[in-house]
């Protein structure tokens, strides 16, 4: 694998550096141009997005420094297929989704711009003071491996704390995932975040670490941390239609700024019917 513009030599880049965003490899969603008017109804190929992302310098010698970058699961997505022989969304239905029995969670099928289940309505403003538009019906395929899901938040929730229990990995496993790399506070994420392959770890002001990720995508911004000693609700930015609805996520990004305590033991995350905090999605927009 190579760059198209300004060298680079993607054999230098092992896995582990994808999955902690330490490729140097750049964002493509940057240079998709329009994904919130006509755009949004346009389906996109992993390999075209790939093309798009490595069209650009890389950033950083692989291994050198961090920075996120969608285009780093978006490959990692497309090594899965390359060693299972089979559909991305195939792999996570049966490896994630039926494993655990998440029965409000699925990765779309291609040209599926509707959300399945009742669900809140996502809005965006193309820029500061512009109105508000509907845009919930989209096609999500250019998050793909980075995030092209939608899930509910309690299935979030559920998710993050089996993972973290180990029901989804092997110890060796679970090892790595929390094997981090530090985040440079340039990056706006808080002081003291780390990156682990897929999960970030925030410190906690009452001690300890929080763990999860959060995602974003036009209309719509979740967050779905989990800690021994908090529980933290999934975020939505629009009021839900029924206890649990779904809701995209296909764009992964920061999480909170202010992660919470409590008096808990044992992994624990938010309870379905928990207030959410908003986050405007309009102000991070896949620059996680």
């Amino acid at each position: 694998m190579g760059y198209r513009d300004g060298g680079g030599d993607g054999r230098r880049i092992a896995v582990p550096q994808l999955l902690q965003h330490t490729s140097g490899l750049p964002d493509y969603p940057f240079s998709l141009g329009d994904l919130t008017g006509k755009g949004r109804h346009t389906y996109r190929d992993p390999r075209t997005l790939l093309d798009v992302g490595l069209a650009h310098k890389a950033l950083f010698a692989p291994g050198t420094s961090w920075s996120y970058s969608n285009t780093d699961y978006l490959l990692a997505g497309l090594l899965i297929e390359k060693v299972t022989g089979r559909p991305l969304a195939e792999q996570i239905t049966k490896r994630v989704i039926g494993r655990i029995g998440l029965r409000h969670t699925s990765f779309p099928g291609v040209g599926e711009e509707r959300i399945r289940e009742a669900h809140p309505q996502g809005c965006f403003a193309a820029k500061p003071g512009a109105p508000l538009e509907n845009i919930t019906e989209m096609d999500p395929s250019w998050g793909w491996a980075a995030g092209q899901v939608i899930s509910t938040p309690s299935e979030l929730n559920r998710f993050f704390t089996a993972l973290l229990d180990g029901k989804l990995l092997k110890p060796a496993q679970l090892a790595q995932l929390r094997t981090t790399v530090k985040v440079p506070e340039s990056a706006g994420m808080g002081p003291g975040v780390r990156y682990g392959p897929g999960v970030i770890s925030t410190p906690l002001s009452c001690g300890g670490l929080m763990w999860g990720h959060g995602g974003d995508i036009h209309g719509y911004a979740t967050r779905a941390p989990v800690s021994p000693m908090t529980a933290a609700p999934s975020r939505s930015p629009s009021p839900p239609t029924q206890d649990r609805p779904p809701s995209r996520a296909p764009s992964m990004s920061r999480p909170s700024s202010t992660p919470p305590c409590a008096r808990s033991e044992g992994w624990r995350s938010a309870e379905p019917g928990a207030t959410p905090t908003l986050k405007s999605p309009a102000d991070s927009m896949v620059g996680k």
